[in-house]
């Protein structure tokens, strides 16, 4: 009776899998393709970008020396070498993480779309997502910071009436 029962379902348990099964037409294909070209053109621009903020972190002495003669008493000579250099170092971080999020999602699409291969798809829809959810949290984070400073600012006019 049971096995009855088992053979029963297996007929709506595969009905119900071919339903919930998406279907990547040519049109949408070709979208993939041309969204991977681009892509790669902003991940490739991304790593360069960030490139360069590193190598400007790692020359925030020279930076810092030469603002110093020319203007001693700039905000960013007394905030120092480590500060720049740290400050620089943590947005080249975070540009360099999702570009290269976007690198990997373009080599990705661009075998899936190619080749018909799902297992690529999967991962190229899987560092899309995490690009967006990266960007997401960024955008929560100074939103966040925003919102502090505002309270801040008024918290601080309070204070001084």
């Amino acid at each position: 009776m049971e096995n009855f029962e088992e053979r029963g379902r297996e007929p709506e348990e595969e009905v119900v899998q071919e339903a919930e099964q998406l279907v990547v037409t040519e049109e949408i294909r070709s979208y993939i393709y041309e969204t991977a070209k681009w892509t790669r053109f902003l991940s490739i621009v991304g790593l360069v970008f960030s490139a360069f903020l590193a190598l400007m972190a790692f020359s925030a002495n020279g930076l810092i020396e030469g603002l110093a003669t020319a203007a001693p008493s700039s905000p960013l000579v007394q905030l120092g070498t480590t500060f720049l250099t740290v400050y620089f170092l943590c947005i080249s971080l975070m540009l360099f993480y999702p570009s290269f999020l976007l690198f990997k999602y373009s080599n990705a699409a661009n075998t899936a779309v190619l080749y018909a291969d799902q297992e690529n798809f999967t991962v190229a829809m899987k560092k899309m997502k995490s690009v967006f959810k990266f960007w997401g949290i960024v955008t929560i984070v100074i939103l966040a910071l925003n919102v502090i400073s505002v309270l801040l600012a008024i918290l601080a006019k309070v204070g001084t009436a």
